[in-house]
C-alpha cells in the first residue's frame, strides 16, 4: 500500500533522510522509530508529498507521489506534528470543513463525524470551541479530521507527543482500530513502550539513516537473551570499565552519571554487578529490565532514543 525507495532529503548539504527504503502492507503498522531529529518527520513529509524529495520514490496505493500525485493523495490521510485546526470553530464544525474538502456531505458526512468522535473520546464535546480543549484533545481532534474519509493509508507523525495518559490511550486504540480495518499506517515514535505494542514492522532510524529493521522480535534478537542493567551514580574511575567485560557484561553506555550493561541472567550475578561497579564509583539507583528496542538503539548508536543530539 505504501512503498518508499531510496529516498533521500537534504537541507543546506546536510541529509536528513538518507537513502531510505520501507514499505507498509494492508492492515500493517510499520513504524519509524528513533529520537528526536532523526529524521522521520522529514520522511513522512516527504511521503505526503509537503516536501520534494531529492531523490527516491514513493508510491501510495499503487500510484506514484509524483506523476499520479492527486490520485496517489487521494488514498492518504495525515496526522502532522503541528495541529491542524481551527480554533475559534467547534470540534463538529472543524470535522465538517474537513470532510467537506475530503468530497462528504450529507448523512455519509454526518455517519462518518460521529463515528470517529466516539473513536477518539470527544463524542460529548463536539460543540466546544476549540479553543478551550486540552493539549491532548486537541491531538485527538487533529487524529479525526484525518481519518474522515477512511484513507486507505495514513501517516501518523509522533501522534501522542506531550498529551495526558487519556488521550495517549484514546490514539493507541483508534490506530490498532483502523489496523484491524485494513488501512496501512507509517507510525513515526520516539517512544519505545508505543512501537512495541502497535508495530508489525519497523524501522530504527538515526541520523537520518535506517540502522536496523525487521520485526519487534528481530530486533529484539539482536541484543540477544540478555537483561539491560542501568546503574545510576557517580562514577570517576571509568578506566577500570574492563573489570566489566571480565564478568561477561556488554557496555552500551557509560558516564560519569550512568552505566548501561547487557548481562545474561543479570538477576543472579546483581551482586557480582554491583561489586565490580562499585571500583568505578558510588552506585545510587539500579534497575533492571528485559532487552528492549532502547537497548539495541544504545547498542548501535551509543546513546539514548531519550536523548536530542
Amino acid at each position: 500500500m505504501i512503498e518508499v525507495k531510496n529516498l533521500i532529503k537534504q537541507f543546506a548539504g546536510i541529509t536528513a533522510v538518507d537513502t531510505i527504503s520501507f514499505s507498509a502492507k494492508t492492515g500493517e503498522i510499520f513504524g519509524l522509530l528513533g529520537p528526536n531529529g532523526a529524521g522521520k518527520s522529514t520522511a513522512i513529509n516527504c511521503i505526503s508529498g509537503l516536501l520534494k524529495a531529492d531523490d527516491g520514490s514513493v508510491e501510495i496505493n499503487g500510484y506514484n507521489t509524483n506523476s499520479d500525485s492527486n490520485k496517489a493523495k487521494s488514498s492518504l490521510g495525515l496526522v502532522p506534528q503541528e495541529l491542524a485546526l481551527y480554533e475559534d470553530l467547534s470540534a463538529y464544525e472543524n470535522l465538517v470543513f474537513w470532510g467537506s474538502a475530503y468530497g462528504l456531505s450529507g448523512e455519509k458526512l454526518e455517519s462518518r463525524i460521529q463515528e470517529v468522535l466516539v473513536d477518539v473520546g470527544l463524542e460529548t464535546r463536539q460543540k466546544e470551541p476549540v479553543k478551550q480543549f486540552s493539549g491532548g484533545m486537541k491531538r485527538r481532534l487533529n487524529f479525526a479530521c484525518a481519518i474522515l474519509h477512511k484513507p486507505a493509508a495514513l501517516l501518523l507523525d509522533e501522534p501522542t507527543v506531550g498529551v495526558d495518559p487519556q488521550s495517549r490511550e484514546h490514539l493507541l486504540h483508534a490506530t490498532l482500530k483502523l489496523k484491524h480495518a485494513g488501512t496501512a499506517v507509517i507510525y513515526t515514535t520516539h517512544y519505545m513502550e508505543e512501537a512495541e505494542r502497535l508495530c508489525d514492522h519497523l524501522a530504527i532510524m538515526d541520523k537520518g539513516k535506517v540502522i536496523a529493521a525487521g520485526t519487534v522480535e528481530q530486533l529484539r534478537k539482536q541484543v540477544g537473551e540478555r537483561d539491560l542493567i542501568t546503574l545510576v551514580g557517580n562514577y570517576k574511575n571509568l578506566d577500570n570499565k574492563q573489570q566489566l567485560l571480565d564478568i561477561g557484561a556488554e557496555i552500551l553506555e557509560i558516564s560519569s552519571e550512568e552505566i548501561r550493561i547487557l548481562i545474561p541472567e543479570a538477576s543472579t550475578c546483581l551482586t557480582q554487578v554491583l561489586a565490580t561497579v562499585e571500583s568505578l564509583g558510588q552506585v545510587n539507583q539500579v534497575n533492571i529490565q528485559q532487552a528492549n528496542l532502547e537497548s539495541l538503539f544504545i547498542k548501535l548508536t551509543g546513546r539514548a532514543l531519550r536523548d536530542d543530539t
